[in-house]
């Protein structure tokens, strides 16, 4: 019997060479007050149904940590679709599409010969308890790139057909639960067993799988509807459809056909004409002098407001452009956060009564110079930057602040305009492997830190989980408060991004914590053909991540 050392939390001990992860987590579950889901061995995710094969040193990873969320995620998902395919004749549905989250909910729809009724969704709801109870185990199998193609042509999921036919690599790992085959981008759990925490119910056409959180793994969320959110939402997804691209395999298929000029051309069509509306919308609202813009990192909010501010400006209005930054207090009177570091994203970082005193005297038609900050210095400065609100002046103001009446507390609410803008990804990778939104801020934002401000990769992915908890304090909340929303996706932006994050992310080094985030980044981003950048417009949102851009941004 070949033994071989395995070390966990400094303690080394023997094991049957084939002995599992699973069995292993078993022995050390009760130490962990949530579920252990995937291991770290030696540095890089493994699943609990492998193998011990040599001597190596494991890390449990449990549902509390986001590697393991999104693993407890994509098992519902395939429960989930296991339960709609056993509750439904399979060639009575066209197509499940799992959409996209709100709150802590993921929107779906179905397409079938069927019309989705409550009772439908009860059954399928009943089935996933069924499949969870019986505790049965995900299998996983290696097939070739053909293969994969010839499958999935077999079970009408068009979309996986399409995604592997610009695949690369030469082979495919299936998921297998109860007879149902299907492909993820990323892990599974060993077994349905651990999947104890879900509610499913019908929300408009569709339907919502509603999931824990990392911060609270075993407590099922109250479901935030988020009307606002899901509206944008939509409307992305009918431009998707709109232009026949709802999937990466779609839209490497018109890159290849010579079309990506003319996408470009009616993505950025289409965005113009919504900022047009925005525009029309604030002119028939009649006296707001405050444009409040709002929106979580990499979102586009400087080309936004410049854009918006041209399109006001053919309406007759005069728009002047406002930091929240500028409002810094001193760096040395900046709050920390719970690990000393400073903590720009609170509001008390902003000399909030200093920007109500000078928005105030500018309603009232006085004249106020308006402060510039240096975050060289850490300091507020003056430079003579004097304004006065005419009849046709407003005041595009930007800031993560925008949304939260505390900001702007003297001001009437009839003077302000609120604008919610996020980077809301109409794309999925096929029906059932959705694109996270953050996934697309985190590579844009990567992409123009290390353009302009000479962050490396691991910085940047270093820094966004306190960037996160900033968003998830003092932006979502908020969002539902805005008299309109506006999504800065373009369909086509991941491919032009491709060839600039690439490279800084293979910079990365092996032997870092971030390089597991750099790989799985890459593995995304090999899904998509790469697109150059010459035919994008000097004014796209795009442009102010990757240069060239017609405005100071």
């Amino acid at each position: 019997m070949e033994l071989v050392k395995v070390t966990i939390n400094n303690v080394t001990r023997e094991y049957k060479k084939g002995t599992t992860f699973l069995e292993i987590s078993k022995e050390y579950q009760q130490e962990y007050d949530n579920e252990i889901i995937l291991v770290l061995m030696n540095g890089r995710l493994r699943e609990l149904f492998k193998t011990v094969k040599e001597d190596c040193t494991i890390e449990f990873v449990t549902t509390a940590e986001e590697s393991g969320m999104k693993t407890y995620k994509r098992g519902m998902i395939l429960v989930m679709l296991r339960a709609i395919y056993r509750v439904l004749d399979r060639e009575r549905i066209d197509k499940v599409r799992v959409e996209h989250s709100i709150g802590s909910g993921i929107y779906c729809e179905l397409d079938g010969k069927d019309k989705l009724a409550d009772t439908i969704i009860a059954d399928v709801k009943q089935e996933m308890e069924r499949l969870i109870e019986k505790d049965l185990p995900f299998m996983k199998r290696s097939i070739g790139t053909q293969e994969a193609i010839d499958l999935f042509r077999k079970y009408r999921m068009y979309d996986k057909e399409k995604l592997f036919r610009f695949r690369r690599v030469s082979k495919a790992n299936i998921y297998n639960l109860d007879g149902f085959e299907d492909y993820y981008y990323g892990y599974m759990p060993p077994s349905t067993g651990m999947l104890k925490y879900f509610d499913l119910f019908p929300y408009h056409e569709g339907f919502i799988l509603l999931l824990p959180n990392m911060s609270s793994p075993k407590v099922i969320p109250s479901f935030e509807p988020r009307p606002n959110l899901f509206k944008t939402l939509q409307i992305a997804n009918r431009w998707g459809r709109m232009m026949e691209i709802e999937t990466v395999g779609a839209l490497n298929e018109q890159i290849t056909k010579g079309n990506i000029n003319d996408i470009i051309l009616i993505q950025e069509a289409l965005m113009e004409k919504r900022i047009a509306e925005i525009a029309e919308q604030i002119k028939s609202a009649g006296g707001k002098k405050f444009i409040m813009i709002a929106g979580p990192s990499s979102s586009g909010k400087t080309t936004f407001s410049h854009r918006l501010s041209i399109q006001l400006r053919t309406l007759g209005f005069k728009p002047h452009p406002i930091a929240v930054d500028d409002y810094f207090v001193n760096r040395e009177d900046t709050p920390k956060d719970e690990f000393g570091n400073f903590n720009f994203e609170s509001l008390h970082a902003i000399d909030v009564e200093q920007f109500n005193k000078d928005m105030k005297d500018l309603l009232d038609g006085k004249s106020v110079e308006i402060p510039s900050f240096n975050f060289k210095s850490g300091k507020r400065e003056y430079k003579g930057n004097v304004k006065t609100l005419g009849p046709e002046d407003v005041l595009v103001i930007e800031g993560i602040h925008g949304l939260n009446d505390e900001l702007s507390y003297a001001l009437p609410k009839e003077s302000k305009f609120r604008i919610y803008i996020s980077a809301l990804t109409q794309l999925n990778i096929d029906e059932h492997n959705r694109i996270s939104t953050t996934d697309g801020r985190l590579i844009r934002r990567m992409v123009r830190d290390a353009r302009t401000r000479g962050t490396s990769a691991r910085e940047t992915i270093a820094m966004w989980p306190s960037v996160r908890r900033g968003e998830e304090e003092n932006i979502f909340p908020f969002q539902e408060n805005a008299d309109c929303m506006f999504n800065s996706a373009l369909i086509y932006e991941l491919s032009v991004l491709k060839q600039y994050a690439e490279p800084i992310l293979f910079g990365i080094p092996c032997d870092c914590k971030e390089y597991l985030e750099a790989k799985r980044l890459l593995k995304f981003l090999d899904y998509f053909l790469g697109v150059s950048t010459e035919d994008i417009p000097k004014n796209s949102i795009l442009k102010e991540f990757v240069g060239g851009s017609c405005f100071h941004v």
